[in-house]
């Protein structure tokens, strides 16, 4: 079995192919979106990720399409016999650039500054596929599990491909321990599991009060505003400290896990000097454990162009994310009823329902919960922590529904400076050297664990 530091020297002299990979697979415009561009970008990645893993001895690789047109990239490496048998899951799909101006570098090119690499893919999820890479090259033929690969193509879309191909291909898939190397440490250099998902639970409210609109100067005072009446439903959401106030849920959950220091999350989340956060408690329970409501977006009169007229009419379509312990579809009841209820004026209101999406709770006991742990603590020098994520990803209550006797960990090296889905995203290759080195120890000593 190789040892600790013979691992970590192999990792670190394979750096320069893990940039030479990643920067081949940044280069590929793989938006799983025709409108925006050409699908064979997506065949490229995909071809790419073919040839690569038959290279490392997946010689059963294929792809394989699931029910939205995306092509999953599923294989296996057997390990010895009776040996217990790992699921690796990324997705090769990336989010469009959004804005290009605001990009610092090419978008679809790999390049290095302030000793990070930055590129549209780098962190999210190319950056983990090469963390994969990287661990199975540095273990070499020295694999004491069967480790299987499961690469989602629409990922970033949301729609749904991988989430309807697992179930029916069970077996393909089906494994003792999950990494879902789609999430990041808490910060660079400081390993973190991610154990909780918040779900998601999505509306767009409508108000119509006339039958349209009428001169301010003439109706002003008497005529009901629907776009007053929304803003007067909206900010019942929330009470003066910033605390999600929808009636019939609760938002006094505590976070048990490691806590987030408000310096940090300032400085993550890009807030301005002076302006304060929000809600009552500390930073993990409002971000990890409590329901949070936003106004994604408001249908109402631009100010350029804007006239002397009460709106008869306006909309928001609003985000709820679900804590764990909270069901989606309920919360998304509370929230239409909520919003019924407070509508002033006798104002008609309709809200329609969009997508609810259930929070998840992943393994934080058990062998391969402890074997990561410890990779973990071997590769940074430090104790990991236990974090939530705000984000949704579907396809973990699908795996867990599908293989309730696996454990499922979330993992990855998309950190916060990484800028994940926004201009100018990058990832710290120290990350991908001490997570390649993460995995390749927890690869190396999770069939022992079970013993």
């Amino acid at each position: 079995m190789l040892d600790d530091e013979v691992l970590r020297g192999r990792i670190k002299s394979l750096m320069p192919k893990a940039k030479d990979d990643l920067a081949a697979m940044v280069a590929y415009k793989s938006v799983h979106d025709a409108k925006q561009f050409p699908p064979s970008e997506c065949d490229g990645m995909v071809d790419w990720l073919l040839g690569t893993f038959r290279g490392l001895g997946f010689d059963d690789v294929d792809a394989y399409e699931t029910p939205d047109g995306s092509k999953a990239v599923c294989g296996s490496r057997p390990g010895p016999a009776g040996a217990p048998t790992v699921l690796l899951y990324f997705h090769h799909d990336v989010q469009p650039p959004l804005d290009d101006a605001a990009w610092q570098t090419p978008v679809w090119e790999l390049t290095e500054r302030d000793g990070r690499w930055y590129g549209r893919g780098a962190a999210d999820c190319k950056g983990n596929i090469v963390t994969h890479l990287t661990a199975l090259r540095a273990l070499g033929d020295d694999l004491p599990v069967t480790v299987k690969i499961v690469g989602e193509g629409s990922e970033e879309q949301g729609t749904g491909g991988l989430e309807a191909f697992v179930p029916a291909h069970a077996d393909l898939l089906r494994a003792d321990a999950i990494l879902v190397c789609d999430a990041g440490n808490f910060a660079v250099g400081q390993p973190a599991v991610t154990s909780t998902l918040r779900g998601l639970a999505n509306v767009v409210v409508s108000v119509d009060t006339m039958a349209g609109p009428m001169h301010s100067g003439m109706f002003g005072g008497a005529a009901p505003d629907a776009l007053a009446a929304l803003i007067h439903m909206l900010a019942t959401l929330r009470d003066e400290k910033g605390n999600t106030t929808v009636r019939g849920l609760d938002a006094t959950q505590t976070w048990p896990g490691a806590d987030y220091p408000v310096d940090q999350f300032r400085t993550d989340a890009s807030v301005l000097d002076g302006v304060d956060l929000l809600g009552d408690g500390r930073v993990s329970d409002l971000v990890w454990a409590r329901p949070a409501v936003t106004v994604l977006g408001i249908d109402c009169p631009p100010v350029v162009g804007s006239s002397a007229a009460i709106q008869p009419h306006a909309r928001a379509r609003i985000n709820l994310r679900v804590p764990p312990g909270m069901n989606a579809r309920h919360a998304q009841d509370a929230l239409i009823a909520h919003l019924e209820q407070v509508a002033p004026w006798n104002a008609r209101v309709t809200v329609e329902r969009e997508a609810d999406g259930e929070p998840f709770s992943g393994s934080t006991s058990g062998p391969a919960y402890d074997t990561l742990t410890a990779a973990m603590h071997a590769a940074y020098g430090r104790n990991a922590l236990v974090e939530g994520q705000g984000g949704s990803i579907p396809l973990c209550n699908v795996f867990q529904d599908t293989f309730p006797s696996a454990e499922i960990m979330l993992m990855g090296v998309e950190e916060p400076r990484c800028l994940i889905h926004a201009p100018n995203e990058s990832v710290d290759p120290s990350e991908i050297e001490h997570m390649a080195l993460v995995e390749a120890l927890f690869l190396r000593d999770y069939a022992g664990s079970r013993r």
